[in-house]
C-alpha cells in the first residue's frame, strides 16, 4: 500500500470531501482554518462514536469500555465518551479532576500508573474512586496508610506484568516499571490482604500498546482471564473486577494493516466465552480501556503553508505547525526509524500527487519534520496540509513550550456548530519576571 493509499482509505473511512476539500464533521477544513486560524487540532465526535460502536460490536456484551484519558485529556473529548456511557481510566490526579469535570461518576473511574503520588492518592481516596490499580510494594503501603487516615475501605486491583506480551510498544513481558511481575502474584496478593482498609477486588493486565494483530489482542485477554482465575483461587472467592487493559492500535504508516475487529470478535468468542462464564469471574465487572483506538482517527492537525522552497533538489513545504504541537508525527515520540504519518492536502484531498515534498514546521531544528517523502498535489503558500490520525497523543504529548509559539486551538466538530474546546494562545501571554 502506498502512503497515498493509506491516506485515501482513512479519508473515505472517517471523513468526507466536498469539491475536493477535506470535510470534518460537516465543515470543510478551509472554513475551520478561516474561522479559527492555523495551526489547529480538529476532533470529530462522529468518528469517536463510530469507533466506540465498532469496538462494542467486537467484544462480549458484558465488557464495559473505559476511555483512557491519557490519549486525549481534553474535557470536551471526555464528555463525548462519558455521554456514550463509558467509564474513564486515569493516570494522574489532574486527569481525575478532568474526568469529574466531564461528568464521570467516581465509581466509573479507575486509576493506574507506576508512580502515583501521596497527594494524588489522598485526593482520589477522599473524593471517591472506582478502583486504584496498585503497581508497587510502596504503593500498597501508601494507599493503605491513606485509606486508614481517611477511615475508608478502598477498592484496589493488582496491575500485573505478564510473562509474555505483544504490541509495537511493549509495556509487559520484560523488565518494566509497570505493575508487579506475574511471578509475584501470590506474594503481592497476601501483602494487600493484610491491609484492613484495602479491598482487593480484581486484576489489571496491560502487556503493550499499538496492537494491530488480532491474535495479540486475544492472547492478552486470555492471559488476563488465566491470571484472574489464579487470583480468585488465592483469594478463595470470585473476583469483582477484571481489566483487560487497552493497547488496540490504529494504522499510522504505509505498511500498517488495520486491526481486524472481525478476527478479534471470532477469537474472543472461540477462546473466551466459556472462560468468562467461570464462577470465579461470572460476577466480575469486565472492562477494557482503549484510548488511541477510540480517539486517534477522529483527530486532524491542520497546518497552513508558509513557504514552498527547493534546496539542492528537494522540495520543502514549510508550515506553521510542527513537532512542538505534534511530537508523534515528527517521529520523536518513541520511533526508532522515523516514518511519515498520513498527510493530506486540505483543498485537494484525493487529487493525484504532482510533487514529493519534505514537510516541516516553523522551528529552528531539523527535528521539526513531519513528513519526509510526502506525495502532494501542487502546493502553494496559503494552502493547508492536514495530518490524519492525530486525535491521540497529539497536543498533550508534545513540547508545547519549545520556542514559545502560541498554543493551537482545539475544535470539536460533529455535534452541529464547531466549538472551541481550547482557545488559541497569544504572543501577549504574561511572562513571569519580565519587567514592566
Amino acid at each position: 500500500m502506498t502512503s497515498g493509499g493509506l491516506t485515501q482509505r482513512l479519508v473515505e473511512q472517517h471523513f468526507a470531501t466536498r469539491d475536493g476539500e477535506l470535510v470534518l464533521g460537516g465543515v470543510s477544513v478551509r472554513e475551520l482554518a478561516e474561522r479559527f486560524g492555523t495551526p489547529l487540532y480538529v476532533y470529530d465526535a462522529t468518528v469517536m462514536r463510530a469507533q466506540l460502536r465498532r469496538l462494542r460490536e467486537a467484544i462480549p456484551a458484558r465488557v464495559e469500555v473505559f476511555f483512557s484519558v491519557k490519549a486525549n485529556p481534553n474535557i470536551d473529548v471526555l464528555r463525548v465518551f462519558v455521554g456514550e456511557g463509558t467509564g474513564l481510566e486515569i493516570a494522574s490526579a489532574s486527569e481525575y479532576l478532568r474526568a469529574r469535570a466531564a461528568g464521570c461518576a467516581p465509581d466509573r473511574i479507575v486509576f493506574a500508573g507506576p508512580g502515583k503520588g501521596q497527594d494524588e492518592l489522598a485526593r482520589v481516596i477522599a473524593d471517591g474512586i472506582g478502583e486504584i490499580h496498585l503497581e508497587s510494594d510502596e504503593e500498597i503501603a501508601l494507599a493503605a496508610a491513606l485509606a486508614e487516615t481517611a477511615n475508608r475501605r478502598v477498592r484496589v486491583a493488582l496491575r500485573i506484568n505478564p510473562r509474555a506480551a505483544g504490541g509495537a510498544m511493549q509495556m509487559g513481558g520484560q523488565s518494566t516499571p509497570f505493575g508487579f511481575d506475574e511471578e509475584r502474584l501470590e506474594e503481592v496478593a497476601h501483602l494487600v490482604l493484610r491491609q484492613p482498609h484495602l479491598d482487593l477486588v480484581g486484576l489489571h493486565l496491560y502487556g503493550g500498546t499499538q496492537m494491530l494483530r488480532a491474535e495479540a489482542v486475544v492472547a492478552q485477554w486470555e492471559a488476563t482471564v488465566e491470571l484472574g482465575r489464579a487470583l480468585a483461587r488465592l483469594l478463595g472467592r470470585p473476583l469483582e473486577s477484571l481489566d483487560f487493559g487497552g493497547g488496540l492500535g490504529i494504522p499510522y504508516f504505509v505498511k500498517d494493516a488495520e486491526l481486524d475487529l472481525a478476527a478479534v470478535r471470532r477469537g474472543l468468542a472461540e477462546r473466551l466465552d466459556d472462560a468468562i462464564a467461570d464462577p470465579a469471574l461470572a460476577g466480575a465487572r469486565l472492562l477494557v480501556e482503549p484510548g488511541r483506538f477510540l480517539v486517534g482517527p477522529a483527530g486532524v492537525y491542520v497546518t497552513g503553508v508558509r513557504s514552498v522552497k527547493t534546496s539542492r533538489g528537494k522540495t520543502f513545504v514549510v508550515t506553521d505547525g510542527g513537532m512542538h504541537h505534534h511530537l508523534a508525527a515528527s517521529g520523536n515520540l518513541g520511533q526508532v526509524i522515523k516514518k511519515d504519518y498520513p498527510l493530506v492536502h486540505g483543498a485537494r484531498a484525493l487529487a493525484p500527487p504532482a510533487m514529493t515534498a519534505v514537510v516541516t514546521g516553523p522551528l529552528c531544528t531539523p527535528l521539526d519534520t513531519v513528513g519526509r517523502a510526502v506525495p502532494l498535489p501542487e502546493t502553494r503558500v496559503g494552502d493547508l496540509v492536514c495530518i490524519l490520525q492525530s486525535g491521540a497523543y497529539g497536543l498533550s504529548a508534545s513540547p508545547v513550550g519549545f520556542l514559545s509559539h502560541p498554543m493551537p486551538a482545539e475544535i470539536l466538530v460533529g455535534d452541529g456548530e464547531p466549538r472551541v474546546v481550547r482557545a488559541r494562545g497569544t504572543f501577549e501571554a504574561p511572562i513571569v519576571g519580565l519587567p514592566g
